[in-house]
């Protein structure tokens, strides 16, 4: 008797033994609440008295084999469901129903994996968030699924034809699909959680569609963030190298500038900003020579002396002072701001840089 039919939820069970192969390592039951791989599906795991399930076999006998990690003694067993196992494979199987049962494309295949679950469509197009949307619709309105037996012959409203005979179980999500399938369900769509397309594929002239639900979905999302996260952290990381290195590169680029500019005279004017690479440029102007050195920039209103002639502190401060600006520093370099670009100006002219 194959429990798992009208009662997927119970997570334990009691069952006599009817025979063992294997040195007792391949066990048949009266009665189990084990799935057996089928049906695209994999097979429950969890434990036989104490001893871990590592598969369970439908034969062609109809008969289901419990294979065990170890030798099982005795006539009777209480079985334990893996149950995090069962209620994943749950939710992947209900959504693929709903997916099917949303999409107007003839469902041609289905694959419920460890990693990830597909569905093969009927089509080479899809509008992936289209279909995204309208079944996660479906899980939000919670619709209640159930599980009925009826003739094959006489069953309606299916949403694929079943080549079965005799009575088959059908899984129903009220208002929206009806299927004939032996697999594990969820009790209503809510359950199922977020559907979650991955990608899709072209094969042999259908697409297939690959996703995750529940659970699943929520631990992919979590790695790829996580991913995301890691590869931006990486990237930041480089780009903080990388400045690092462009502003070696412009302060030793300066100083070859500032041995340049030296050649051209041991009193220089610069215009521009004034920032680092204006005092290496200084500090290698200086370093060629007696000489005077003065930047000016005028947005905003701003002045730089490099000096070995002058003391450049005591010389620019007064300066500054008449035109309203403040600053100072060494005897070779002196910085200061001025509220406006005639101040700069009428510094530079006091300095006798005309």
């Amino acid at each position: 008797m194959r429990l798992y039919y009208d009662n997927v939820y119970a997570t334990s069970f009691e069952a006599h033994v009817l025979e063992t192969k294997e040195e007792g390592r391949r066990v048949y039951l009266d009665q189990t609440a084990f799935y057996p791989t089928s049906g695209g599906q994999l097979h429950d795991l969890g434990t036989l008295n104490g001893i871990a399930v590592l598969d369970i076999v439908d034969e062609d006998d109809e008969r289901i084999a419990h294979v065990l990690a170890a030798p099982l003694t005795g006539t009777t067993v209480v079985g334990e469901i893996d149950w995090a196992r069962r209620f994943d494979h749950m939710q992947q199987h209900s959504g693929q129903h709903l997916l099917s049962a949303v999409t107007p494309h003839l469902t041609v295949g289905v694959h419920l994996g460890l990693e990830t679950s597909t569905v093969d469509l009927a089509t080479e197009r899809l509008d992936l968030t289209a279909l995204e949307d309208r079944a996660n619709a479906e899980v939000f309105r919670n619709r209640a699924v159930s599980v009925s037996y009826e003739d094959a012959k006489t069953a309606q409203g299916l949403r694929k034809a079943t080549d079965r005979t005799g009575t088959i179980r059908i899984v129903t999500m009220e208002g929206l699909d009806r299927s004939a399938c032996g697999g594990t369900h969820v009790r209503a769509t809510g359950e199922i959680g977020p559907i979650w397309i991955r990608k899709t594929e072209k094969i042999r002239g259908n697409l297939r569609v690959h996703f995750l639900c529940g659970n699943r979905a929520l631990r992919a999302m979590r790695a790829e963030r996580e991913q995301l996260e890691a590869a931006l952290a990486s990237q930041a990381e480089a780009a903080k190298e990388a400045d690092k290195r462009a502003q070696k590169l412009g302060l030793e680029l300066a100083g070859y500038r500032g041995q340049e500019l030296y050649g051209h005279g041991a009193q220089q004017l610069v215009e521009g900003p004034i920032d680092e690479a204006s005092r290496a440029l200084a500090n290698a102007f200086l370093a060629q020579g007696t000489g005077t050195l003065l930047f000016v920039s005028e947005e905003p209103a701003a002045v730089m002396l490099a000096s070995n002639l002058v003391h450049c502190g005591k010389t620019l401060k007064p300066l500054l002072t008449a035109e309203g600006g403040r600053g100072g520093g060494s005897a070779n370099l002196a910085q200061g701001s001025l509220p406006t670009a005639e101040g700069a100006r009428a510094v530079r002219v006091a300095l006798g840089f005309a």
